[in-house]
């Protein structure tokens, strides 16, 4: 569960939850997360069971990490109506 709380896992698993991309993709979809961040993630989502890396280098959810994002979608599902929320009317702005 630890794992889950660090910063950028999540968008991690979010990148790669429709299907494998390679380092420099999923790295341009990352926005800012540096290369060094994103290889120590996937590093750890490797040994967490939940990323593989294939043997063309690139990277796809394995079935348990598939399986967490299921159990995920509601919270993703909150995030993007929060983010519509509050696009549509920012706190503080009247």
């Amino acid at each position: 569960m630890d794992l889950l709380g660090q910063r950028w896992v999540l968008r991690v698993l979010w990148e790669l939850e429709p299907g494998p991309l390679g380092f420099l993709e999923l790295r341009r979809r990352m926005g800012n997360c540096s290369s060094s961040m994103l290889s120590v993630r996937l590093q750890r989502l490797q040994q967490a069971g939940l990323v593989v890396k294939q043997t063309d280098k690139s990277y796809e959810l394995t079935a348990a990490g598939k399986e967490l994002g299921v159990a995920l979608e509601p919270v993703w599902a909150w995030s993007n109506r929060w983010a519509r929320a509050l696009a549509a009317d920012p706190v503080g702005e009247e």
